[in-house]
């Protein structure tokens, strides 16, 4: 603001001076089309602004004097006369004295009388001074009146203008300079002139006051506004909610927020100068946003929102900017004005939310959504050959065991490792997801080899089973995998899902830690699993369970020490149903609960009604041992019979001590409390360890029956086994039993090796209760009857195979097979000895011999035995070869 235009405003806020004293500079606010490029804030316009009595120009009014006089002496070719040189030198030292005047009244505010009688003495004395030298050089020097009149009106004029807004001192200075005119001339014209303009001067003064205060309160009203403008923008800049932007019409900046240049690393004047383009990150994958600024910068048109990233940040940093065209009042384009707010948090949110969509926020794998796209994705491919694609599902044993022992925490943090083994095994081979609870799927995209497929699947339930390492605890798992390929088992994701997980169910059916290939036969098997469940729940309301007891004989004395309660399920349409088939739908579902509770107090129930010397052993199941309400079910049930608690005999497998805890620990002591015996059942089968026979109080050691069929048998290792279990246990002081003797060699085995218990259908079948009643009834001598040796043990299958016999092929079914033969239907009336090829698989082609024939059924022995698996039993369920075989038929017709 020029201070001859207006009196001069001194702001007194304090916020003005907050860049002065922060030392912040930013550049001019201003439209870009005046000072562009300047780097000075403007300054504020206080609300409380002081006018002062004189302009700090006032000073040059100096030169008015010396340049009148010269002009008149210049003009009329004569030099003044001394009355008048006097009075001119006079005034112009005066004016020159006002430069210490003001100086001194802006540096000592507070003294507004002193400043006005010092400015008076400044402004109207000179004023007259110089008005007296050119009236009496007018009057008495000769000076021509028209020279004379002119020099003073120019003088007023001059000081006039320097006085604007100033009107006391102004009006002063005018009645001062024209005054001695009046009284030099003497006349009372003259005189009355004077009055009359003096009377002039002061009305004029007091409306001039008028309005300076009325302008003053206007423009102090227009500063409040602006200051608080100012301060608004200003503060919202500071908080680092926003920042604004401004560019000339060559899409330079001219202004740029000084937050969001610290964010960058540089001062707003590094940017100032360049283009805006220059804010953001234009490398590859980020060039959207800009190419979008840029046409709209060219274009001329207003954007709102356009997200892009900032350039020159260590970490990734996105805006949000808007923006519009300024014009000038004549519509030319001027550049470019906007805002921008900071993104990267909600960018950060809307990234966390996409993830979760398509992420398990546990263990970070893909979820079950994201998992189904991969698939869906893979079989909509435009090429048949890119479809194919091989599903792993992944479900875990005894998770849930976990959870209920060591609580939710501990189970997250297993899965958390479990999904990471499952990455490290799986590789680059296929994506790993997370379904949800324990289950987990992988996705193999291409053809794969059945053998490197089943390789595969074998390396992760070996990684998977391996122990891990919770809050201190020593916790082992397994997994069970079900595998379905397309398009040979579906060729949509609903049918690959579905078999894949029939494929699964198989395989925990089969016992667990194993994977299954999907086959056709697995719906009808899925089928009847939800009916058998459905039928178990009919069973435990009715009451249709039973239990049936074998024997348990002393080697010694052959004399019956006991009996093994062993559940039964009689099916009103299909008879008597194995417990290998109902049990683990039984564990599955939770239904052991129930069962096992209805099994302990029935055995108790039984045991009352037999000598006291007979005991009874009752199978645990490992859920029902994490049950804390065991030993209160246990003492209720023995109550209620009325017997000696060391009569009942509780068999717990291997699977307990899996997780191997205060728990586990405080079960057992629980129990020993009580006073029953505890038989560690099933021997040697499971994740076996010494340390279980030091800590847990057992008292007895079943040998399972596996050790015992096949022991006979040349080459084989189990009777050594049988031979160190026993010692051990002797050395424990602990008895054994061997289960599932069932020959007279194995029992002459058994007894050799030491075995202090034998069990198995040698002595006798599992005998309904009243059964064994009657047994205990004719005395407790029990007599070996059986084989006297073992044959192949068998195992039941249903497939369809082919058979060809004088150039002829024929279709029929395996029922049981063994390593040296099988029973076959579907032939009727085959003389015995007859010799076939039977293709078991597309690739297993054996010769075999009929026995024996009876109605469609026939007895073959192999002429070479068939190759067993680690496990002990023939392999046939990764090779289905329906298909193969029925086209070998119809080649062959």
């Amino acid at each position: 603001m020029r201070e001859n235009a207006q009196p001069e405003l001194r702001a007194v806020s304090t916020r003005d001076q907050a860049p002065a004293e922060t030392g912040r500079k930013a550049p001019d606010r201003r439209d870009p089309s005046t000072e562009r490029g300047s780097r000075t804030r403007p300054r504020k316009r206080g609300a409380a602004a002081k006018a002062y009595n004189l302009p700090s120009s006032w000073w040059m009014m100096l030169f008015s004097p010396l340049l009148g006089g010269v002009s008149c002496a210049l003009l009329q070719l004569s030099l003044p006369p001394l009355l008048t040189l006097f009075p001119l030198v006079a005034a112009s030292v005066i004016f020159g004295v006002s430069y210490w005047v003001t100086r001194w009244e802006r540096s000592l505010p507070g003294q507004p009388t002193k400043a006005w009688i010092l400015a008076f003495c400044v402004s109207v004395i000179p004023s007259g001074l110089f008005g007296f030298g050119i009236a009496y050089w007018m009057i008495n020097g000769g000076l021509n009146i028209a020279f004379g009149l002119a020099t003073l009106i120019c003088a007023n004029a001059l000081s006039a203008s320097m006085l604007s807004g100033r009107a006391t001192v102004m009006f002063g200075c005018k009645a001062a300079a024209w005054a001695p005119l009046a009284l030099v001339a003497g006349q009372v014209s003259a005189f009355v002139a004077l009055a009359l303009v003096a009377v002039g001067l002061i009305a004029l003064t007091r409306y001039q006051i008028v309005i300076d205060r009325r302008r003053a309160e206007r423009h102090q009203a227009d500063a409040r506004i602006l200051n608080r403008a100012i301060d608004i923008l200003r503060d919202y800049e500071e908080t680092g909610q926003g920042w604004f932007w401004e560019t000339d019409r060559r899409g330079q900046l001219t202004y740029i927020s000084e937050a969001v240049t610290e964010k960058l690393g540089a001062q707003a004047e590094d940017f100032v100068g360049r283009p805006i383009t220059a804010l953001f990150d234009l490398a590859e994958g980020n060039q959207e946003g800009e190419r979008t600024i840029a046409f709209h910068l060219s274009a001329r048109s207003a954007f709102q929102e356009l997200p892009v990233r900032a350039s020159r940040t260590e970490d990734e940093r996105w805006w949000s900017i808007s923006g519009r065209p300024i014009f000038d009042t004549f519509q030319n384009f001027c550049g470019f004005r906007g805002s921008g707010t900071d993104l990267t948090e909600k960018r950060r949110s809307q990234e966390h939310a996409s993830r979760l969509a398509h992420f398990d926020s546990l263990t970070g794998l893909a979820n079950r959504h994201q998992m189904l796209q991969t698939l869906e994705k893979i079989l909509s491919s435009p090429q048949e050959a890119n479809r194919e694609c091989t599903v792993f599902l992944l479900d875990l044993d005894r998770f849930k065991h976990v959870n209920d022992t060591l609580g939710h925490p501990a189970g997250d943090a297993l899965l958390k490792q479990v999904s990471q083994r499952l990455e490290r095994t799986v590789g680059k081979m296929g994506r790993v997801g997370r379904l949800g609870g324990d289950e987990f799927k992988v996705i193999l995209p291409g053809r794969i080899a059945r053998k490197k497929l089943s390789q595969l699947a074998s390396e992760i339930i070996h990684s998977l089973s391996e122990p891990y390492s919770i809050e201190g605890q020593r916790v082992v798992i397994g997994a069970s995998i079900g595998i379905a390929m397309s398009p040979e088992n579906g060729e949509s994701s609903d049918d690959i899902i579905r078999n894949s997980d029939l494929a699964l169910y198989a395989a925990k059916d089969g016992g667990r830690g194993r994977f299954h290939f999907y086959s056709s036969d697995l719906h009808s098997a899925a089928e009847e699993r939800s009916l058998l469940e459905q039928d178990l729940r009919d069973a435990i309301a009715d009451g249709s369970l039973q239990l049936h007891y074998q024997p348990v004989v002393h080697t010694a004395t052959e004399r019956i020490s006991g009996f093994e309660a062993l559940l039964r399920w009689k099916h009103p349409q299909k008879g008597f149903i194995s417990p290998g088939k109902f049990i683990p739908i039984a564990e599955d579902t939770g239904l052991i609960q129930p069962i096992g509770e209805w099994a302990l107090r029935t055995a108790c129930k039984d045991l009352a009604e037999w000598p006291d010397d007979i005991r009874c052993a009752v199978n645990v199941s490992p859920i029902q041992f994490s049950n804390p309400q065991l030993p209160a079910i246990i003492t209720s049930a023995i109550a209620e019979a009325g017997i000696a608690p060391s009569r009942l005999e509780l068999e717990i497998t291997e699977s307990v001590f899996l997780n191997n805890d205060e728990g586990t620990d405080a079960m057992f002591a629980a129990l020993k409390g009580i006073g029953v015996r505890l038989a560690l059942d099933d021997f040697g089968t499971g994740y076996s360890s010494l340390g279980y026979l030091k800590s847990a109080p057992f008292d007895k050691i079943k040998i399972d029956q596996s050790f015992v069929r096949g022991a006979t048998e040349p080459g084989s290792r189990n009777g050594a086994i049988i031979a160190s279990i026993t010692s051990l246990a002797q050395a424990l002081g602990m008895d054994t039993t061997a289960e599932g003797v069932e020959t007279l060699d194995e029992l002459d085995l058994v007894r050799m090796h030491g075995c202090s218990h034998i069990q198995g259908y040698i002595y006798e079948k599992p005998l309904q209760p009243d059964a064994a009643t009657r047994l205990l009834g004719t005395g407790l001598t029990a007599v070996a009857k059986g084989p006297k040796s073992t044959r192949a043990p068998r195992q039941t299958v249903l497939r369809r195979v082919v058979l060809e016999h004088g150039s002829q092929h024929y279709l029929a079914t395996v029922r049981n097979l063994s390593s040296t033969g099988c029973m076959i239907e579907g032939l009727w009336n085959v003389p015995a000895s007859t010799i076939f090829q039977i293709a078991l698989t597309e690739k297993l082609i054996v010769t075999a011999t009929a026995r024996w024939s009876k109605e469609d059924r026939m007895g073959m022995e192999f002429a070479t035995p068939l190759p067993k698996s680690e496990s002990g039993k023939i392999e046939l369920a990764g090779e289905d070869t329906t298909f193969a075989l029925k086209k070998q038929v119809r080649n062959s017709m």
